[in-house]
């Protein structure tokens, strides 16, 4: 059975960086899994950051977060990860990384991201 666990996550002021980790486990064949990021501010729905596909390392990226964010993936080591530049205090949620194939969806347990000055 699939496990993701984050890490990373923490306080930081505007403008600063973070960057989250998300690792698995009990995958197989996890480099056939596209891998996203998605965060839940309080009192908002949950929402899709980035994600990464499993072939070619397509990337995609909310609005808010394009030029500011990287997703990338190391299958090697069975990772993926958000560089997040730049932050701001609209930042400021629980994100949670989330692998899917096929019918197969895996989720973390989420990590907290605070943007405050």
């Amino acid at each position: 059975q699939g496990q993701l666990v984050e890490s990373g996550g923490g306080s930081v002021q505007p403008g600063g960086s973070l960057r989250l980790s998300c690792a698995a486990s009990g995958f197989t064949w996890f480099s056939t899994y596209v891998l996203s990021w998605y965060r839940q501010a309080p009192g908002k729905e949950r929402e899709v950051v980035a994600g990464i596909g499993s072939v070619g390392g397509i990337t995609s990226y909310a609005d808010s977060v394009k030029g500011r964010f990287t997703i990338s993936r190391d299958n090697a080591k069975n990772t993926v990860y958000l560089q997040m530049n730049s932050l701001k205090p609209e930042d400021t949620a629980v994100y949670y990384c989330r692998a899917g194939w096929n019918k197969n969806v895996f989720w973390g347990q989420g990590t907290q991201v605070t943007v405050s000055s």
